[in-house]
This record gives structure tokens, C-alpha cells and sequence, in this order.
């Protein structure tokens, strides 16, 4: 049997694999530090590669960090979006943002353990960065819930601050799953509680009614 040789890896491709392994490697070495500790030179020899090379991917660390922020938010923001706009029902929300925050929490752990830290300590820019993005998540959920039913007497500023109370929650949450025990039990209380908390919000979030 004739073996057909692999096809070249094209510039193109080896570019893009070195540039995921400088990502994956400031992943690592952040992983008991912040950001603003790490060297470019660091993440360079963990890949294997000189510190100029690291310049044809990255300007600096903080681009390198801020591209591991998008990483960790721009699929979970498109996830929770479809989750509001499939299930109308106040309970099916809740339900299902949860569980796709425990799913997207566990599939990318390395980076929310990078958010988690970087957003108290990292570097100005990146601090920022996270702000936004969670910015981003509040005002998509309140433009989700105001087309839903029993909140049309809601101005925007109480559905602003409503979404800021729930998706700081789920921030909450994802902070409390990562340094939990690696426990079954552990994490079903977390999300238990997650899921009481934001109910009882919402119970009250449909009897308030905004000032005119």
C-alpha cells in the first residue's frame, strides 16, 4: 500500500499555530500570577521561539491579553443570546443561562481563571476590556428582556440596572465554580444557589414597576 505523503503545512497555517501556542502559553504561565508579571520573553521560551518572533503576533503582552478576553466572551455571549431568544419563558432563561455558563466555564477553564484574575489585577487595559465585555452582556440582556411580556412599564435605566443584578450573578457564579471544590456536590449547590438567587430576582423584577 502506497502511503500518501501529508500535504505541507502552509505560512499561513504555521503562523496561525504559533500564534494559539503563544496564547496557550500565556494561559499556562498565568495561571499563578497576573499578566502584568509576565514577560514577552517568557511566553517566548515556553514556545520556543525567539522574543522578535513573538512581535510578528502580538504588539505586547497586553494584545496578547486582550485577545484571550475576546476568546473567553464573544462565543458565551452568543451562546447566552440564543439561549434567551429560543426559551421566552422568565424560567427557561435562567435555567438556561446557567447551564450554559457551568458548560462554557468547564470548557474553557484555563481562560475564566485568566478573567477571574485579570479583572481585579491585571493590567489597565485589559481591566478594561473585561469591563466592556460585561458591559456588552448586561445591555444585550436588556434589549432580550425588554421584548419580553410584564416588562413594558420598565424604563430603561430599572431594566439597565436589572441586568447589571444578573449578569453580575452569573459572574458571581463562574468565580465560585472555579475555586470550588472539584466536587459533584460541590458545584450543584453553587448552581442551585445561582438559580434561587436570580429567580427571586426576577419574582421581584415583575412586580416593580418604574417611575413615570
Amino acid at each position: 500500500m502506497v502511503e500518501i505523503p501529508a500535504r505541507p503545512e502552509s505560512r499561513g497555517e504555521r503562523k496561525e499555530r504559533t500564534r494559539r501556542a503563544i496564547l496557550d502559553a500565556a494561559l499556562a504561565l498565568c495561571e499563578d500570577s497576573s499578566l502584568v508579571a509576565l514577560s514577552l520573553r517568557q511566553v517566548a521560551k515556553e514556545v520556543g521561539i525567539v522574543p522578535t518572533a513573538f512581535y510578528r503576533h502580538f504588539g505586547s503582552i497586553e494584545a496578547l491579553g486582550l485577545e484571550l478576553v475576546d476568546e473567553s466572551f464573544v462565543s458565551l455571549r452568543a451562546m447566552l443570546r440564543d439561549v434567551r431568544r429560543r426559551d421566552p419563558a422568565f424560567e427557561d432563561i435562567i435555567d438556561g443561562s446557567i447551564r450554559i455558563l457551568v458548560e462554557h466555564v468547564h470548557q474553557q477553564r484555563a481562560h475564566f481563571h485568566f478573567i477571574a484574575r485579570e479583572r481585579a489585577a491585571g493590567p489597565p487595559t485589559v481591566r478594561e476590556a473585561i469591563r466592556h465585555e460585561i458591559e456588552l452582556c448586561e445591555r444585550e440582556l436588556a434589549t432580550d428582556l425588554a421584548r419580553m411580556p410584564g416588562i413594558e412599564p420598565w424604563s430603561a435605566d430599572d431594566l439597565r440596572v436589572l441586568s447589571n443584578l444578573i449578569v453580575m450573578a452569573m459572574v458571581a457564579t463562574a468565580e465560585a465554580i472555579l475555586s470550588a471544590p472539584r466536587r459533584p456536590d460541590a458545584e450543584k449547590q453553587i448552581v442551585e444557589t445561582a438559580r434561587t438567587q436570580l429567580r427571586m430576582v426576577l419574582i421581584g423584577a415583575l412586580n416593580w414597576r418604574s417611575k413615570s
